[in-house]
């Protein structure tokens, strides 16, 4: 059976954080917009992933009246709210001067707890999210069509438009036509796809090294720890109340199978320089290769690619959701504006604004990955460069405190 749904104004494929993002800010202004998610609302709101937003993302949020998605998860300056261990010895970090009473903190509020707020918020103020959307393909995105002022509640400003097709849960085909298609489905999405290879450029940059990432159930006290070490770099990340994740540098060439549990811990406690309290049982481990990645351009015709659809970067920097936020803050303000004002000015724009900060962000995660990684382990790149490394550290924190004599 096919079914023809109704037309809107939007259609955002994936709802992860960016997805979910661009339809409460779409929703908060009257534009018609339909969010296809393909896996289960269980399945989305568990899923664990990084769990930081950085202050521009949290003022992002507020602008547009979303706040209480990450209500009571405000950490205060995010460089000095994150204990830093050098060879086992707590340094602090520098703190800016800023003595702005406006200034807004970041927060560390786990990827699964935003996506749950946004879900909550988004269908209680009547959105429409429709989970176990698989099978999702995109045609005709590169029409050039009458937007007008069509705000996505009527019947459309035309016959020739994008169109949506998806299979539902039980097994029907269903489309939808829109204005544009906002692709947020990830970095293994289909979205991505529907751009003609000889268009879309992809450009990658490989660090040499690995992570071991390991979700334990046990809580982080505190909230976030990272660890320079000559055995390596080290971190434990809070996942929410009940759950920690734990990273360790190792070789692009490790498998899981070489972590087995006690080996994590006692790896972790060796690069903190102490015991390392509490612990749990951990859940799920798996090898991940650090690596930043930028597509170019974020848009193709009526496609319009956010978040990890359009880039990946290093997990170092904690900067994903908020790229996210940023890329959806960006194409809100572009519909409302080709909506409310016959404006295409920001749609127009929308690929080159996003991605000049996609790569200012790029920029800053090297130089921090590098500094971070750089400074403990000489096995990857030597002695010469960790010494530069830990000189480019030393700038970024307070002076160590004298040893007594």
């Amino acid at each position: 059976m096919t079914e023809t749904g109704r037309d809107t104004t939007v259609v955002i494929v994936g709802g992860g954080v960016a997805g979910l993002t661009l339809g409460n800010f779409l929703l908060g202004k009257g534009i018609g917009c339909v969010v296809l998610e393909k896996h289960s609302r269980d399945y989305v709101e568990q899923r664990q992933r990084a769990g930081a937003l950085d202050a521009n993302g949290v003022r992002v949020l507020n602008e547009w009246g979303l706040g209480e998605a990450v209500e009571g998860y405000s950490h205060g300056d995010s460089d000095a709210g994150v204990p830093l261990l050098i060879d086992g010895e707590e340094r602090q970090w520098r703190v800016g001067g800023g003595d702005d009473e406006d200034e807004v903190d970041g927060a560390f509020c786990p990827q699964q707890i935003l996506v749950r707020n946004l879900i909550r918020i988004f269908l209680r103020d009547g959105g429409d999210l429709r989970f176990g959307a698989q099978d999702v393909s995109l045609h005709d995105i590169d029409i050039d069509i009458d937007i007008g002022t069509d705000t996505g509640t009527g019947t459309g400003t035309g016959t020739e438009q994008p169109t949506v097709r998806y299979r539902d849960a039980d097994g029907s085909t269903r489309t939808l036509t829109c204005a544009f298609v906002a692709g947020s489905d990830g970095y293994r999405g289909v979205s991505r796809t529907a751009v003609p290879d000889d268009v879309l450029t992809s450009s990658t940059y490989e660090f040499g090294y690995a992570w071991l990432s390991a979700m334990t159930q046990a809580p982080a006290d505190p909230l976030a720890v990272l660890a320079v070490h000559s055995r390596g770099f080290a971190a434990r990340i809070t996942r929410g109340p009940h759950a920690s994740r734990l990273y360790l540098q190792c070789p692009l060439t490790d498998t899981v199978e070489q972590w087995p549990d006690e080996r994590i811990w006692n790896e972790l406690e060796a690069r903190f320089g102490g015991p390392v309290e509490p612990r749990g049982p951990i859940t799920s481990r798996q090898v991940v290769p650090l690596r930043g990645v930028v597509f170019s351009p974020m848009r193709h015709g009526r496609l319009y690619l956010l978040g990890d659809a359009a880039h990946l970067i290093s997990p170092m920097s904690a900067e994903g959701m908020s790229l996210a936020l940023h890329d959806a803050d960006a194409l809100a303000k572009a519909v409302v504006r080709q909506v409310e004002k016959n404006d295409s000015t920001l749609l127009d724009s929308y690929s080159d604004t996003c991605l000049n900060h996609t790569w200012e962000r790029q920029a800053s995660a090297v130089r921090m990955t590098q500094t971070m990684h750089d400074s403990g382990d000489t096995t990857y790149e030597g002695e010469f460069r960790k010494q530069i490394a830990r000189k480019n550290l030393e700038t970024m924190l307070e002076p160590a405190a004298p040893h007594a004599s």
